[in-house]
């Protein structure tokens, strides 16, 4: 099981959609450099992400520059061929790439369908 972790930065860059084997999987990757709390500017990191199948559709509304919250999940796996060391791999799979700073609330993503209502207009006078 994965854990799910957040990171706040700067888009160093975007890679195109590439696809992957007969079966069609797709995978994008994008470089982040971290601004996030507790973050030195002095020594900057960088850090890798993937975004896989419909996700990679997600990094289409950035840029390189603009600053983005991303949601992900860590995880790896081990790799082990006949005569040949055994390697771990280590992925940062997004699964939600946000504006940084972009109130994001459940009542903003709502559709304006002429059906919401506004909030009952209470008697603050109240008699306890």
């Amino acid at each position: 099981m994965s854990k799910n972790f957040e990171v706040q930065g700067v888009l160093h860059s975007i890679d195109e959609t590439k696809t992957y084997g007969q079966n069609g999987f797709t995978k994008r990757e994008f470089v982040i450099k971290l601004t996030g709390e507790g973050e030195n500017p002095k020594y900057p990191n960088y850090v890798a992400m993937e975004l896989i199948k419909d996700k990679c559709a997600l990094m289409d509304a950035f840029n390189p520059g603009d600053e983005v919250v991303a949601q992900f999940n860590l995880s790896g796996r081990l790799w082990s061929a006949q005569g040949k060391p055994e390697k771990c791999f280590t992925s940062l799979q997004a699964w939600r790439v946000e504006r940084a700073g972009a109130d994001n609330t459940f009542a903003d993503s709502m559709p304006d369908d002429g059906f919401a209502q506004s909030a009952p207009n209470y008697d603050d006078d109240v008699p306890f």
